[in-house]
């Protein structure tokens, strides 16, 4: 990761425990497949804040967890296994520090 750029998994199996996982100040964006779509440079301003990602479980998050979240963010329109949606979005988290850092690996 770009220097001055951290990135902590916690995993929260209870969902009424999440708002203490999440550190105080932080943007919380959660990942939903009704939420918007973003292009690297878009999804790249979210990092401008300490920003905390949300991955729900199988069922998905409850509509009170949604209506918390600065942000409903979609990866893709497709279903994605949360392994595989937890490595798409550190990819992007790495890309969108890179591109923020100016660092070339960023491609247009």
């Amino acid at each position: 990761m770009p220097k001055g750029y951290e990135v902590e998994r916690i995993a929260v199996k209870n969902e009424d425990r999440l708002a203490a996982a999440i550190a105080r100040g932080a943007r919380l964006v959660v990942l939903d497949e009704r939420g918007a779509d973003r292009n690297t440079a878009q999804f790249s301003k979210l990092l401008a804040l300490p920003t905390a990602f949300v991955i729900g479980g199988a069922d998905g998050l409850s509509q009170e967890t949604k209506s918390k979240a600065d942000t409903l963010l979609r990866l893709s329109a497709m279903t994605l296994p949360h392994a595989i949606a937890q490595v798409v979005l550190l990819e992007q988290i790495y890309r969108a520090a890179t591109l923020l850092t100016g660092h070339p690996y960023h491609r247009e």
